[in-house]
């Protein structure tokens, strides 16, 4: 039993901490990124909450961060991203390579 009120106690403090975490915003809309540009503390771990509100299939893809998450139209998903060093991190939305190209700055 106090096993299992100890693992608990961890799970919720552990939630806690994600939600301490601070959250970025990212809109893809049809090959256009909102922001293109999105600059971040460096050393800090952080949520970027990713969301295709276009009429098309969409996917944030960081192969220097290597994290990609695929959305259908309408769906908003979220990615953690680990603490940075200072410097730029590129992303692109793999299925609009032509149009949709940015970057993460960590200062």
């Amino acid at each position: 039993m106090k096993v299992a009120m100890f693992l608990a106690a961890a799970l919720l403090s552990m939630s806690a901490l994600a939600d301490d975490m601070p959250t970025y915003k990212l809109e893809l809309k049809d090959g256009v990124l909102k922001p293109a540009r999105l600059q971040v503390p460096v050393n800090t771990k952080f949520r970027l909450e990713v969301s295709n509100t276009g009429k098309t299939p969409a996917e944030f893809e960081s192969t220097q961060l290597r994290k990609e998450k695929v959305l259908a139209p309408g769906v908003t998903s979220s990615v953690v991203i680990l603490p940075l060093a200072a410097g730029e991190y590129k992303f692109f939305d793999d299925f609009h390579m032509a149009t949709a190209q940015g970057v993460i700055v960590a200062k």
